[in-house]
């Protein structure tokens, strides 16, 4: 399938589904977000059994696009509502999803991560969530994503501290499932799809939605829709606006 910002292809089975800006290092913009959305319908639809989301070049994502966020408007609830249900497309597809993870993976970029079912990690992997850097709430979902995998202690540490966290962390931390040596990602990605592809599918799927009923249970994402009025509200405090542009001054995005 065509898209503009990422590649979308699948053969014997396993779909890959490519963030496909490495100049930009694959920023999760509107068209991006828009693009992920379509082709999940389309991997869904095509009866892939596996698919491995990555990212061209340099970095799996540096997160929602700043030059959107600096240029949005009052309510910046369109990057919210599209991120969210983003998260939600990959969170329900029918095959099962492998975030192939390398170089920067930050914001949205974990939110994207945090909603496949599975994770494989670079060992030059950096995490980070700079949301309240940028006067806003981590939302598109992420906290509750979060709080499954890593617990409340960990989420609040590390969305409040913005602090980055590199790939042994995050393993320790059980974000990912395993942390390979970098020449090592494809190989290690391509063996666990395989691995996945080899089981039955009707159990792998009926597996898969298990967990995904138990997690809700767990701590539930239905209520998501909230983050964007959340948003909104943050880019009309005085105090958040000045932390957003200071950020953006500090990373030359003016």
């Amino acid at each position: 399938m065509a898209y503009a910002t990422i590649t979308a292809t699948i053969e014997d089975g396993i779909g890959r589904l490519t963030l496909n800006q490495p100049k930009k290092l694959n920023p999760l913009g509107t068209d991006t977000l828009q693009d992920i959305i379509d082709a999940t319908t389309w991997f869904n639809n095509e009866n892939a059994e596996v698919v491995i989301i990555a990212g061209k070049g340099r970095a799996f994502t540096a997160g929602f696009d700043l030059r959107e966020f600096s240029n949005q408007d009052a309510t910046g609830t369109d990057g919210a509502a599209l991120g969210r249900e983003m998260a939600e497309a990959v969170d329900r597809m029918k095959p099962v999803t492998i975030a192939s993870l390398h170089g920067h993976c930050i914001g949205g970029g974990v939110v994207l991560a945090s909603a496949c079912d599975l994770r494989i990690a670079s060992e030059n992997t950096i995490f980070s969530i700079p949301e309240v850097d940028l006067g806003i709430p981590l939302a598109w979902g992420g906290i509750p994503r979060l709080v499954r995998e890593i617990g409340p202690a960990m989420t609040k540490e590390l969305v409040m501290t913005c602090r980055p966290f590199d790939a042994k962390e995050a393993k320790n931390l059980g974000f990912v499932n395993r942390v390979v040596a970098h020449d090592d990602l494809e190989t290690q990605t391509v063996n666990m799809a395989e691995s996945i592809k080899q089981r039955p599918q009707t159990v792998i799927e009926t597996t898969k939605n298990q967990i995904r009923r138990a997690a809700e249970n767990l701590v539930t994402t239905k209520d998501e829709w909230v983050g964007e009025l959340l948003i909104a509200a943050a880019n009309k405090d005085t105090a958040a606006k000045a932390a957003a542009q200071n950020y953006l001054n500090r990373r030359g995005k003016q």
